[in-house]
């Protein structure tokens, strides 16, 4: 029952790391968890534009770290960093902590990021632009910059029919079960006159074989030794020339030997 468990959940621990990065006792446990949501849905809303695929949050004592991942961040930090600035205060207000420090991180492949993926392609069929069209140039651009694998599902009245609908198209492989197989997932939707369309977006990176740093701010591929590694696996696996023995001249002798018996 792989395709029921959210893809990043399920992963953590083994090959991702926790967005929210704190202890809390039984005191303020709670209190620091409504914390965070209020951060990530008000930054979400106050960078709309801004390209983001998650919100880091670390606490220490008395101090609030929030490290902002996103594709674009000349958005958020504005002209001679006064956005950044303006943002830092804002944060100050809401969480009635003195001491906040943010931290902006570029996302150097955007096109395998599928927080982003999703919401490029929420943002097109909110310009009326044909949901399928939308999807396969995602699906492009994405194995084009190397990944593995990528599903995109779409569900409700798309292109504005009566009755709503489901349609999933896939290419390359997204396999869930593999716990090893860092799959990313994203599920954003877009309003559009005819109600929400959902968007879900699945992105396979490839086999992480080595231990992974679980650390959220880490940044690293770990596709390349992976996929070489699959693949002598694959060959050995072949065996090509020992099949070449079977189809070849040695069953063709013993036949002759056969015969001439």
């Amino acid at each position: 029952m792989g395709q029921k468990a959210n893809p990043i959940g399920n992963r953590l621990g083994i090959i991702r790391g926790w967005d929210s990065n704190w202890y809390g006792n039984k005191k303020d446990f709670a209190g620091k968890l409504i914390e965070d949501n209020k951060i990530r849905t008000y930054l979400n809303a106050r960078i709309n534009k801004g390209g983001i695929s998650k919100i880091v949050i670390e606490r220490t004592l008395n101090k609030l770290i929030v490290t902002i991942h996103t594709s674009k961040p000349g958005i958020i930090i504005g002209k001679g960093g006064g956005e950044v600035d303006r943002i830092k205060e804002e944060l100050k207000k809401l969480t009635s902590n003195e001491d906040v420090q943010i931290n902006i991180l570029e996302i150097r492949r955007p096109e395998i990021d599928a927080n982003i993926v999703a919401d490029t392609i929420a943002r097109q069929i909110e310009n009326r632009i044909n949901y399928k069209r939308a999807v396969k140039m995602a699906i492009a651009s994405a194995l084009r910059m190397g990944a593995e694998g990528i599903k995109v599902k779409v569900s409700g009245r798309l292109g504005g029919a009566e009755i709503a609908r489901t349609e999933e198209i896939k290419q390359g492989r997204t396999p869930l079960h593999t716990f090893r197989m860092d799959i990313d997932y994203a599920n954003v939707f877009a309003l559009t006159v005819y109600g929400k369309i959902g968007i879900k977006v699945w992105i396979c990176k490839g086999e992480v074989l080595s231990k992974r740093d679980l650390n959220p701010n880490f940044i690293g591929g770990g596709k390349e030794g992976g996929t070489e590694r699959r693949e002598e696996r694959r060959d050995d696996r072949r065996g090509g020339e020992r099949r070449d023995d079977r189809r070849g001249g040695g069953g063709g002798q013993r036949r002759g030997e056969r015969k001439g018996q």
